[in-house]
C-alpha cells in the first residue's frame, strides 16, 4: 500500500491495520517514498523458556560457574589486569 501524507492523515486507521497484518505501507511525500509504517515488536526481553531449551539441548543444564570470593573486589581486578602497585 502506498499513500501520500495527506491520504495517511485521512486513512490512518486503515493504514495502521494494513501494517499490522504485515502489509508494506509506504508513505510518500511529493511522490517519493518518505516513511514506512511497520509493526512495533513486542517486548524484546529475555526469553527464559527458549534459553532453558538451548541449555538442555547443548547439555549445559548442570553447568555451574565458580567465581573466586574476591571477584568483585577492585583489588582483584587490578591483580588480574597486572596493575599491582
Amino acid at each position: 500500500m502506498e499513500l501520500s501524507i495527506r491520504e495517511v492523515k485521512a486513512r490512518f486507521a486503515e493504514a495502521a491495520g494494513a501494517a499490522s497484518r504485515g502489509e508494506r505501507v509506504v508513505v510518500t511525500r511529493h511522490g517519493r517514498p518518505f516513511v514506512e509504517l511497520v509493526v512495533a515488536l513486542g517486548g524484546s526481553g529475555m526469553d527464559f523458556e527458549k534459553a532453558a531449551r538451548v541449555r538442555r539441548d547443548l547439555g549445559l543444564d548442570g553447568l555451574t560457574v565458580g567465581l573466586p570470593p574476591d571477584f568483585d573486589d577492585p583489588a582483584f581486578s587490578r591483580q588480574v589486569l597486572g596493575l599491582e602497585d
